[in-house]
This record gives structure tokens, sequence and C-alpha cells, in this order.
């Protein structure tokens, strides 16, 4: 399992390359100085919510800021057992980074299991265009005021940024892949 460490040095890093102090990185993300700081120190393993703002305020992927950075070069096997992940201390939400860092998009496995619930906010898209494409199970997309049911083969490319939360109301577990990419910026 990814510690909760290594992402506390990487938005420490992202914070610094910013030249921001932490009031400005939780101004930028309406995370508290103080979780951030238990964050960066590795004593706090924050929910997906809370990785969801950190992120949107630094204008990353989710999984850019879970993601160790560095990989398996081309051209080599990565085993399953070796692939990154990271669990929502909260839902057992499971992320499960597919791509290697130097690859052009994001491709993350994700894990939702029976009952789970996760809420993003509305910025954890803001720079992302996302395709989300269900393996396995059901998975309530609320998107919005609308919500959408997909099953195993199912895909929904998300549009513009709005707070969207993922729910998995069955009795099991729901496997699902989202592939990102970052939008072009003018």
């Amino acid at each position: 399992m990814e510690s909760p460490d290594g992402l506390g040095q990487r938005v420490k890093a992202e914070r610094g390359r910013r030249g921001w102090s932490l009031a400005r990185l939780a101004d930028a993300s309406g995370v508290s100085r103080a979780m951030i700081s238990k964050i960066e120190r590795g004593e706090s393993n924050p929910t997906a919510v809370v990785v969801g703002k950190l992120s949107a305020a630094l204008e990353l992927s989710m999984t850019a800021l879970l993601s160790p950075t560095e990989g398996a070069a081309p051209d080599q096997v990565r085993r399953a057992a070796d692939t990154p992940h990271w669990t929502d201390p909260d839902t057992g939400y499971l992320r499960r980074q597919i791509s290697t860092p130097g690859f052009p998009v994001d491709v993350t496995e994700i894990v939702l299991p029976a009952g789970a619930r996760v809420p993003m906010p509305a910025g954890t898209y803001a720079f992302i265009a996302q395709l989300v494409w269900v393996l396995d199970g059901e998975l309530t997309l609320v998107d919005g005021p609308a919500a959408h049911r997909l099953t195993g083969g199912d895909t929904f490319e998300l549009g513009e940024p709005r707070a969207r939360e993922f729910v998995n109301d069955t009795p099991d577990e729901c496997r699902y892949l989202v592939v990102v990419t970052r939008k072009a910026t003018a």
C-alpha cells in the first residue's frame, strides 16, 4: 500500500515548487493548514475527498498526486504486486495505478466496495478530461443533478467540472477504470 508519507512528500514538494506557504495551499484547497501539515509529515492518511481538493488546488490529477514519481520503464513488465495503490481510509475505496508517470494518460483501476459513496468536489475535474469504464459490478455516477447507473462494459465521459459522487449501493464490489488526460489550456 502507498504510505501516507509518500503522499505527504509529494504534497510538500509540489507546494515548494510553487513557492506556496501552508496557508496558501489551505486557502486554495479548502483543506486546513493543520491537516496539510499532518499529511506532509506522514501523520495522516487523508480521505479521497481531501486528496481531490489538494489535487485540484495544485492543478494535478489525483493520480499524479498519489503516484510515485518513478515507475517502470517502457518495454518492461510491471507485476501486479509492484503496482502502486492507495486506499481511502474512510470508505475502503482502492486506487491502483495502472499507467506509469511517463505515460501520456493516467489509467487507474478503482475498486469501490459494496455500500461505498465517494464524493468529489468540482475542482477535481477542472484541468482534466476523464473517462470512466465499468469492468465489473454496478456504479451509480451522480453527475450534478443527474444520476447514471453503469454496469459492466458501460462508459461515461465526464463533461464540465461539477461536484460528482461515485456510489456503489449494491452488495458486491464494483471495479472500474478511470482514464485521465490533462485538458489543453488556452
